[in-house]
């Protein structure tokens, strides 16, 4: 306990609060327990301890990370005891999914310990899904994507900007304060903007052992599958970065991975849960429904560059951030007629010499262009979107 101790305090002094992420004040923090997940590397470490270095007072409170040597030979119910006995009250569990028992012992902790609150994160979604079952109503639990580009604008240049709603960025409101040229500074973050590890110099190395840990570790520990078939899985991630988005076929999918088509589907869900990929539904359940898949994208620009490096198509990166940013705060499914449809708007996405003829008819359409700093009618800059969260 006391090395636990001990560690947390390091952790504790080295995080900075000057700047939080969107989520945080979205999560109901009074509540006896709750989890925090999202794909590795977005940050769910550090918005936790920014919480107990703002609210909460170290005699009563411990950060472990489920890793720790500690659990070799010691229960989280051992800990959650320890704990409880020295007056301990708030409870910080990291990287939960690493610990097997996880979801049974934190259900005996929420029924054994009224007067301690138990958070805890974890980054293999798939695992923290499955658990939730043994843990039903008493933990919500709250998903967190990467940086938006209006996030990404504060922590890596102290660019301030507000959060513009949907309705506003349509109507030509969204600006970023005191920058004339914002091109520059979106194409950065197309590239490394995402994560928030991504001002580390090994970046793009780092992001590589992020896909291999969840291609050839996570997914095949979840699916039951092999290593061999996460490292044919993590091809097409390749393909997709180096394609135009398109609409998967199947058995073409299956013949260039050479997975099992009657497995694919189910593969790609996996992968799309892990925060790999995004695949975009038709309205007949959109995002989170059962919806027809209509496209394949990677989840984030920066998978995009870092798999495709200079083969990555300009297009597929274009829509991938479009898509990526707005489905936060909305519900983005696939168009007839364009590319995307939010609500009752529908959305092209293209370069400056991009035209209106995809939205002959539609009521309310837009075209979304890149590579321009202002917009003017129904042309909106892309860089715009990234200001929604």
């Amino acid at each position: 306990m006391e090395r636990l101790l001990a560690n947390f305090g390091r952790l504790l002094k080295q995080v900075n609060t000057d700047f939080t992420r969107y989520k945080y004040d979205e999560i109901k923090w009074d509540s006896r327990m709750l989890g925090l997940v999202g794909p590795r590397g977005v940050g769910k470490t550090t918005l936790f301890l920014q919480y107990i270095k703002k609210n909460l007072s170290v005699k009563d409170t411990l950060y472990v990370s489920a890793d720790n040597i500690y659990f070799s030979d010691h229960t989280l119910i051992d800990l959650a005891d320890d704990f409880s006995k020295q007056g301990g009250r708030h409870l910080f569990i990291d990287e939960i999914h690493k610990y097997a028992s996880w979801s049974v012992e934190l259900k005996q902790m929420y029924d054994s310990y009224p007067d301690m609150q138990v958070f805890f994160t974890g980054s293999s979604v798939l695992d923290i899904y499955r658990g939730m079952a043994d843990l039903s109503r008493r933990a919500p639990v709250y998903e967190m994507q990467g940086l938006s580009f209006r996030e990404y604008l504060y922590l890596f240049h102290g660019i301030e900007s507000p959060v513009y709603t949907l309705e506003e960025i349509v109507e030509q409101k969204a600006d970023i304060p005191g920058v004339n040229h914002p091109l520059p500074l979106f194409a950065d973050y197309l590239k490394r903007g995402y994560y928030p590890f991504s001002r580390d110099a090994d970046f793009y190395t780092e992001l590589q052992q992020v896909i291999n840990q969840t291609m050839e570790v996570d997914i095949p520990q979840y699916a039951g599958m092999n290593v061999s078939t996460g490292r044919k899985l993590k091809q097409l991630l390749m393909v997709i970065a180096r394609s135009v988005p398109f609409k998967p076929v199947m058995q073409k999918l299956a013949d260039l991975t050479g997975v099992s088509r009657n497995y694919l589907a189910d593969y790609l869900f996996y992968i799309e849960r892990a925060g790999m990929i995004a695949q975009l539904r038709d309205e007949t359940g959109g995002l989170r429904g059962l919806g027809k898949v209509e496209k394949l994208y990677l989840d984030n620009t920066n998978l995009v560059y870092v798999l495709g490096q200079e083969n990555s198509n300009v297009g597929n990166v274009r829509e991938t951030f479009f898509l990526n940013q707005m489905r936060v705060r909305q519900e983005v499914i696939a168009s007839r007629m364009a590319d995307f449809s939010i609500g009752g708007y529908t959305f092209e996405i293209g370069g400056k010499k991009k035209g209106q003829k995809q939205l002959a008819g539609a009521g309310q359409g837009f075209v979304v262009k890149d590579d321009i700093e202002t917009g003017y009618g129904n042309v909106i800059p892309l860089w715009a979107f990234g200001l929604n969260y």
